[in-house]
């Protein structure tokens, strides 16, 4: 198989390797789609995330759709949920597997992701798709998913005011769950054009530039960008007794804010582990029942022999999401066109 493997920041590299093995309880799954993320960008720039380091060649890529390539499920497409949890902790038994101490997760550490043509993964994590669902779409189902759980943390309810800070791919998603639920004003704030006008395609009631003055106070904030300012804006913005998802991933490892503004308001302040057990099949059946659409956020598709220009375009934030598609030739009808 083909396998594009960081040795180190900026520093990928395609390798052939063997077909993997799958082992009891796990499928070989041949890979359609990947998604990249804010998280590999981390990976791929700084070497390290979250405290995790390169320490071995790893593949990345956790926004992962494939076919089941043999055994009684081959041929059915499905979503990947990379998050492999032990379900026997108190965490994990509690409901909260995305806390679990012990989780493997594709394309972190030590665990390899999707960036490959092969790849085994436990049968409970694969989620199936409709066709419905296109490849490339099928991609953005996990991110969909990390929207969802930041919305269940925010409690938002119809009719109330919410603010979105970060208009990337998560940002554009969280959106358009908040339209379908029926907020009222959506505030969009994002530095980026392009993404500003993204996000009110995706629904958002005005868009903002960071700095400019002029957001509405509202009800619950959303931060995605991991960025300091968009913090102490979403808690400028907020009215008292208001709720602050973080969800953004902060570089270096350390988020600051004005405590004070924070206190005199009595915010609570909520930090978004990627997402809940159940996200990935809610997202399935909201996108497959036509209330949250995925259309028009993959703005780019490389092969994944063109890895390094998918990065780069990762790297210098171009366009909402940027996809890896990889063909399919048992399955030509599930090929999609690289472009």
């Amino acid at each position: 198989m083909k396998v594009a493997r960081l040795h180190g920041p900026h520093d990928l590299r395609l390798h052939d390797e063997p077909d993997p093995i799958p082992g009891p309880d796990q499928e070989l799954i041949r890979i359609t789609t990947v998604g990249l993320c804010g998280s590999d960008r981390h990976w791929f720039m700084d070497g390290s995330i979250g405290g995790a380091t390169v320490d071995r060649p790893l593949v990345l890529g956790h926004e992962i759709a494939g076919v089941i390539d043999a055994g009684p499920r081959r041929g059915e497409r499905v979503a990947i949920e990379p998050a492999d949890a032990c379900e026997t902790c108190d965490v994990c038994r509690s409901g909260r597997s995305n806390l679990c101490e012990t989780t493997q997760f594709a394309g972190h550490g030590t665990v390899d992701g999707g960036l490959r043509t092969l790849m085994a993964w436990p049968s409970r994590l694969l989620t199936p798709i409709p066709d419905s669902i296109e490849d490339p779409e099928a991609a953005l189902l996990e991110p969909l998913g990390v929207a969802l759980h930041a919305w269940d943390l925010g409690k938002v309810r119809p009719g109330m005011a919410v603010a979105v800070f970060g208009c990337g791919p998560i940002g554009l998603l969280l959106i358009r769950v908040l339209r379908a639920r029926e907020c009222g004003l959506i505030v969009a704030v994002e530095p980026l054009a392009h993404r500003r006008a993204a996000a009110l395609v995706a629904g958002a009631t005005v868009a903002l530039e960071p700095g400019g003055g002029g957001a509405p106070p509202v009800d619950v904030a959303f931060e995605l960008s991991g960025e300091d300012e968009a913090l102490a804006a979403a808690i400028d913005t907020i009215r008292p007794g208001g709720r602050v998802v973080l969800v953004g991933i902060p570089s270096p490892d350390r988020t600051t804010f004005p405590a004070s503004a924070a206190r005199r308001k009595g915010l609570t302040l909520l930090l978004a582990r990627r997402m809940a057990a159940t996200a990935l099949g809610r997202a399935t059946e909201l996108v497959a029942a036509g209330t949250v659409s995925l259309s028009g956020i993959v703005s780019e598709r490389h092969p994944l022999d063109d890895v390094e220009a998918a990065f780069a375009a990762l790297v210098e934030r171009r366009g909402t999401k940027i996809v890896i598609a990889l063909v399919v030739p048992e399955r030509r009808d599930l090929t999609c066109e690289i472009v």
